[in-house]
């Protein structure tokens, strides 16, 4: 039984080492910014070598995404588990709002979600990092392409519509971080609600006439006209 739990102590011991880089690193990166922090000062702050930070990391960036990977990863495993019944548009709505519920504990048990969501405003206001993250969303959204693909049995390479509809529902998502990235209030509440709000008007965007009944629509909205063309695709999904 000893030799047994031998194994599960040290996997727990390098989780537990891995976990306190992320946080030291994410720290600093918020509190000096990304590109003046050094792994130096990482390996400082949680007492340990260089040679231990990069047993776990391939570098910095490999650290400051560390926590977002598994926010990626949850968040496709709750799509995979969205009924069947629902169309790819809304099981992607639900499976987003559902991670804002359940995926507080899983950040937690690393950094505090405070840590986490300022980490997304640095990675949203620095530009090397802002690059990263567009080509990590770019990967992301090609895996659930394939998983609504794969939900709906259709091939993903011959039938446009998983692409598009996630590249719809990505855009949005991009644009609901962004309003909360520029606002005030940065708590997890304000984030959902926000996203919420985005998604809310997918539907109407994508199947009302913006203009007034009697044919007269102000400026605003019929700039907003040439937005709306993009989601095509995406009201399909929300009506199969």
């Amino acid at each position: 039984m000893e030799t047994a739990s031998r194994p599960g102590l040290r996997e727990r011991k390098k989780q537990r080492t891995r976990d306190a880089l992320v946080r030291a690193a994410l720290e600093l990166f918020t509190a000096n910014g990304y590109e003046r922090t050094t792994v130096d000062e990482i390996v400082e702050a949680v007492d340990v070598s260089q040679r231990t930070f990069f047993r776990y990391f391939a570098g910095k960036e490999e650290a400051a995404f560390a926590v977002q990977t598994t926010v990626e990863a949850h968040f496709l495993e709750a799509v995979r588990r969205r009924p069947p019944h629902e169309a790819p548009s809304q099981a992607l709505r639900q499976a987003v709002l559902a991670n804002w519920d359940t995926i507080g504990e899983t950040i937690e048990s690393v950094v505090p979600i405070e840590l986490h969501l300022r980490t997304f405003r640095l990675i949203e206001s620095t530009p090397a990092l802002l690059a990263v993250h567009l080509r990590r969303q770019e990967g992301l959204e090609e895996q659930l392409a394939r998983t609504i693909a794969e939900r709906e049995g259709v091939d993903v390479d011959a039938d446009p519509r998983p692409r598009v509809v996630v590249a719809l529902f990505g855009g949005v998502m991009r644009l609901a971080g962004r309003a909360w990235g520029a606002g005030e209030d940065f708590s997890v509440a304000a984030m959902r609600e926000l996203t919420t709000s985005y998604l809310d008007q997918m539907g109407p965007a994508l199947a009302t006439d913006w203009r007034t009944r009697d044919g007269e629509g102000s400026g605003r909205d019929g700039g907003q006209g040439g937005s709306g063309g993009d989601g095509g695709g995406h009201g399909r999904g929300e009506t199969e």
